[in-house]
């Protein structure tokens, strides 16, 4: 096990997503902070706003390590409450100008819980998800596409399993709708051994540009109107309530005193709640919700 190795990987992991999307952007490229956290370690934070194609786009790297597991990340493992840890990760949340560009996200990380004479318990965590405003058949088979792709030297079985666990986990209880049309979502993963749960992990991280980008490509010129950032705006409330309420990064970052900017960088700069919202029937809109929001097979739609 070589936890240097995977810190390697996930800063220029950061690096070359930055790259990517400041190029795709055009206008601005990204702001840098790196910070310190009293309780040990720290991190860097990258934010690019008020861009060409991108509203706000965060990606951030973060190496955090303590005396005891907060709660969220010893929540499923009662066992390993109490343990020392090291936690080390890259997260992104992109929100584009265009409400045809859906927004994105991605986290890939590493943990390892320790206690003195004892060998380290360690897992790997991460995924990424689509959530368009204006849903798009040819992204969602796309963005499926990739990331079985991703998945496939590692077993038949890999992409469904992860397929449906994050189908399962962004879903908003109190709204019975999912986030956004899923992607890959893994936790706890050390049942390979530590080489290929790594090489795994990388397969994720790498495939997120090429299946991001190709759409932000295809859509980030797409006229729209008031009516469609309006609605943007609204969907965009789905995003933070999500956030606030259920993400466990969130509440990781929040119990283990990590960086609240840093945190609190995947929430869109703009957005807007109504009242008991109903989209007009047979519009776009209510499309999004009546086709593109349920859980879906996505390739066998793309066959």
């Amino acid at each position: 096990m070589n936890s240097d190795a995977v810190k390697s990987y996930l800063l220029d992991l950061q690096d070359s997503i930055c790259t990517a999307l400041a190029g795709e952007d055009g206008a601005r490229d990204f702001r840098t902070d790196e910070w310190q956290r009293e309780q040990g370690g720290g991190g860097r934070s990258r934010v690019l706003a008020d861009g060409a194609v991108f509203e706000k786009a965060g990606v951030n790297f973060s190496h955090v390590f303590g005396p005891a597991l907060p709660p969220s990340a010893s929540a499923s493992r009662p066992e390993l409450a109490g343990r020392g840890f090291e936690a080390m990760g890259v997260s992104l949340v992109i929100h584009p100008n265009n409400p045809y560009v859906p927004t994105s996200h991605a986290n890939v990380r590493f943990f390892q819980a320790t206690r003195e004479g004892e060998e380290p318990v360690w897992w790997f965590g991460g995924g990424y998800d689509l959530t368009p405003y204006y849903g798009n058949r040819e992204d969602c088979v796309h963005w499926h596409r990739t990331a079985q792709a991703a998945c496939a030297p590692f077993g038949d079985d890999v992409y469904p399993r992860f397929k449906r666990w994050c189908d399962e986990y962004f879903h908003l209880k109190h709204r019975g709708e999912p986030r956004g049309i899923g992607g890959l979502f893994f936790d706890d993963l050390n049942e390979w051994d530590f080489d290929t749960s790594f090489a795994f992990l990388r397969a994720v991280g790498d495939s997120y540009i090429p299946a991001y980008l190709p759409i932000v490509q295809r859509r980030r010129d797409t006229p729209f109107g008031e009516r469609e950032r309006a609605f943007q705006l609204y969907r965009r409330g789905r995003y933070v309530e999500f956030n606030l309420v259920f993400d466990r990064g969130t509440l990781f970052g929040l119990q283990s005193g990590g960086r609240t900017e840093a945190i609190l960088m995947s929430l869109p700069p703009l957005v807007r709640w109504e009242y008991d919202y109903r989209p007009e029937p047979g519009s776009a809109e209510a499309e999004l919700t009546e086709y593109f929001l349920t859980d879906r097979d996505w390739l066998a739609e793309g066959a």
